[in-house]
């Protein structure tokens, strides 16, 4: 349990003076000093217990410090600390064999996270299919570093920029917001449609493949319309173009599901994964390949190789890990509670002037907030923050509810392990964020 930590004050300031934190302006840090936590909270060296509504970095499925992946971990620590990437270890086999079956697809190349598996996956890719162009869409994040960060469309990539060559982007299934003048269901056809265009304008000889988030994660939660994976899926087909879904966020339970693609009645060629897969309590991602692919770097040399690939404390973590969701039937609580949660998050809608949209699935959910709800004015601008979004964020960290704030959205994403009683505790809190939010752009009168 929380308990008061004496240096905790020293700590922050050591941390801001010897370390640097990501996507930060240094001198603008100001850091919680984390010191533990249990299931769906974590402590502050000040003896609070905060709600992590955002799974840490939407990470922590089955919460912190499950005793289960400790002990497994200990375990392997005990029994073996490392393996170089040449050897074969009984943690590799039994991974491999456990993610094969659970996406349906055939081999494993292990890499420390997300943005690795990304740019593991598209040299795969590129190397398969003998072309260089992989395409990617604007409102996506796939990592940070050089060949990922290009492949985002996301506006963390433009201090890199021009960044690596052959990235091609397109528009999103993003329908409350339709590009080009389209309504919502005018985009739902033309979205695909879009997409052949401009394969046909790159030349479909040069398109190795299309890689997508399963489910758009921290630029909006997008969560397409029904028809939009299985079009997809048959336009690669159609040109023999390789589909490579990021399932670092969605993937491991997030939508309830083992990958959000599952949902859809599809198979990816290539899954990329992290976060969930270990829950983040070792580093550890894999890029998930079908059989075609493995077949051919069976005959062919993989230009490719970590270090740590296939760690055996990250494997052991992983596999102890995927037990927890099998045993405790976690994905079977998150569609139940995702219900729930959508019902609270459409009851926003209705109740909240400042609520123009929510998305969601099982429990990976936005709010979007706008400053009007006819126009969409979003109510902070792309890239940017506002009085308001400040206001909201303040009151949620003055009731220890940790959450996830970008731009203009809200996220929810709280960990799979989550109870309904935490859980609507949560939205609570969010619900009187939301209040203060109606009454700077509505004036306390017309908000109440």
């Amino acid at each position: 349990m929380p308990e008061m930590h004496p240096d905790s004050q020293h700590i922050i300031e050591e941390n801001r003076e010897f370390t640097m934190f990501s996507w930060s302006v240094q001198n603008q840090a100001n850091p919680i000093h984390m010191t533990g936590g249990k299931g769906s909270h974590f402590f502050d060296g000040s003896g609070n217990a905060w709600l992590d509504m955002a799974s840490q970095l939407v990470s922590i499925n089955v919460g912190h410090q499950h005793p289960k992946i400790l002990q497994a971990i200990k375990d392997q620590v005990d029994t073996m600390c490392f393996a170089g990437p040449g050897f074969a270890t009984d943690v590799r086999a039994e991974l491999g064999r456990k993610l094969s079956e659970v996406t349906g697809l055939a081999k494993s190349f292990f890499t420390l996270g997300g943005s690795e598996a990304n740019e593991n996956a598209m040299k795969m890719a590129r190397l398969y299919t003998g072309r260089p162009k992989i395409i990617t869409r604007y409102r996506s994040y796939h990592g940070a570093t050089m060949g990922s960060m290009t492949a985002s469309g996301d506006p963390r990539r433009w201090p890199v920029e021009p960044g690596v060559p052959g990235i091609v982007r397109v528009f999103d299934p993003y329908m409350y917001r339709p590009p080009l003048g389209m309504t919502a269901e005018q985009w739902e056809e033309g979205c695909i449609s879009h997409i052949e265009e401009v394969i046909q304008m790159e030349g479909p000889h040069t398109i190795a493949a299309i890689m997508v988030e399963g489910i758009t994660g921290s630029n909006g939660v997008l969560v397409p319309p029904d028809s939009y994976y299985p079009r997809l899926r048959a336009l690669c087909d159609k040109y023999g173009i390789l589909l490579i879904t990021d399932e670092v966020m969605s993937g491991f339970g997030r939508t309830g599901t083992w990958l959000a693609t599952q949902h859809y009645g599809i198979k990816p060629d290539i899954v990329t994964c992290a976060k969930g897969l270990t829950s983040g309590y070792m580093p550890l991602g894999a890029v998930i390949v079908n059989d075609k692919i493995a077949d051919y770097f069976e005959t062919h040399f993989l230009a490719g190789g970590l270090t740590y690939s296939g760690h055996p404390v990250s494997l052991a973590a992983a596999i102890a890990n995927i037990k927890v969701y099998e045993e405790e039937n976690i994905f079977e609580h998150v569609r139940e509670l995702g219900v729930h949660l959508g019902q609270r998050l459409e009851a926003m809608k209705r109740k909240f002037a400042c609520v123009g949209d929510v998305r969601y699935i099982g429990l990976f959910s936005v709010l979007e907030l706008v400053k009007d709800k006819a126009t969409k004015e979003p109510l902070a601008p792309f890239n940017g923050t506002s009085p308001e979004m400040g206001r909201l964020a303040a009151h949620l960290k003055s009731k220890h509810i940790y959450a996830m704030l970008r731009f203009n959205w809200a996220f929810v994403c709280p960990p799979l392990v989550i109870t309904r009683e935490e859980l609507d505790h949560g939205l609570d809190m969010y619900e009187e964020a939301l209040a203060l939010v109606d009454q700077m752009i509505l004036g306390p009168v017309a908000a109440d």
